[in-house]
């Protein structure tokens, strides 16, 4: 069963904001690393961003640092992704995920073993 809700995507204009939500149980959550993966049609999932359990590492594609923010609540169980300075190339699909923390990367599909269904980012130009 899909234990990872994600929100906030819509339409928006180049160069403008959105925050996307992943809301997580506890139990997939408290511990747990967790990333955002993005994709577009006809393209691979690829890596947006990740942030450990404490939230004092996150990592970044190279195509959204400096643009995009991630962060965790972790005593409401949310993830969150601030994507600043939109493009048209951000649009595709974003899913959260997530996995227990540990000495590991976090940049691939594999490292991760929970799902969302992923919400659509369209970008205007």
């Amino acid at each position: 069963q899909v234990q990872l809700v994600e929100s906030g995507g819509g339409l928006v204009q180049a160069g403008g904001s959105l925050r996307l939500s992943c809301a997580a149980p506890r139990r997939t959550f408290s511990n747990y690393a967790m990333g955002w993966f993005r994709q577009a049609p006809g393209k691979e999932r690829e890596f947006v961003a990740a942030i450990r359990w404490s939230g004092s590492s996150t990592y970044y594609a190279d195509s959204v640092k400096g643009r995009f923010t991630i962060s965790r609540d972790n005593a409401k169980n949310t993830l969150y992704l601030q994507m600043n300075s939109l493009k048209p190339e951000d649009t595709a699909v974003y899913y959260c995920a997530a996995r227990p923390d540990y000495s590991g990367t976090v940049y691939y599909e594999a490292d991760y073993n929970s799902w969302g269904q992923g919400t659509q980012v369209t970008v205007s130009s």
